[in-house]
């Protein structure tokens, strides 16, 4: 039940919610509540920023670092699928710990080709950010990176992608619906003194 709970948690979380956990920090750091929410971000969309990051399994327990993450970005940035990346990057050494066993974690890359492409389809409105690529290249994306993925379950038993900030998180739309469960990071998520050993990298095959 705990199991289903945690990997559900995100369709759980209510308004109520996340009013409880900002009482909890007015209780040490009012001030930071105050100048974020409703001022920058409203309830609504913080309420979207932090199903993101739950949706990924990234832990909200630490919400003074969400707030002063949106505090520096959202009198400039509206979009909360960007805020929510920046929050993920400030909360490096909780996913750090999640996913590495202290001083190095194995991973696999994406071929620079493939995050070209996603970075060249990338177009922006006033509803957010979204991927135009080509449904070819879809395709040939996901087939590659499932087939990766297959190749190293006997290596590592949850496998993890590893990407540049920008492109991680278009990379990881593109391939949830396929492959849910797929942990996709980027560089700035991971601590400084960790050791990043490739095992392998996907690649669109010609």
């Amino acid at each position: 039940l705990s199991e289903i709970i945690r990997k559900n948690i995100h369709e759980l979380i209510t308004r109520q919610d996340i009013n409880n956990l900002l009482r909890n920090v007015s209780k040490t750091n009012p001030v930071i509540v105050e100048d974020v929410v409703p001022a920058l971000v409203s309830l609504s969309d913080l309420q979207k920023i932090l199903t993101n990051l739950l949706r990924e399994g990234i832990p909200v327990k630490d919400m003074e670092s969400i707030l002063e993450t949106l505090g520096e970005y959202a009198h400039s940035i509206k979009d909360p699928d960007m805020l929510t990346e920046y929050a993920r990057q400030r909360l490096k050494r909780t996913i750090t710990g999640q996913y590495t066993d202290g001083s190095s974690i194995k991973v696999v890359t994406l071929d620079q080709d493939i995050e070209d492409a996603i970075l060249n389809s990338t177009k922006h409105s006033e509803f957010g950010t979204y991927l135009a690529l080509e449904p070819t290249m879809v395709q040939n994306i996901i087939e590659s990176a499932a087939e990766k993925i297959g190749e190293l379950k006997e290596i590592v038993s949850h496998p993890i992608v590893l990407t540049s900030p920008v492109v991680r998180l278009y990379f990881k739309r593109l391939t949830e619906q396929f492959m849910p469960e797929l942990t996709v990071l980027s560089f700035d998520e991971i601590e400084p003194n960790i050791q990043i050993q490739g095992i392998g990298i996907i690649q669109v095959q010609e």
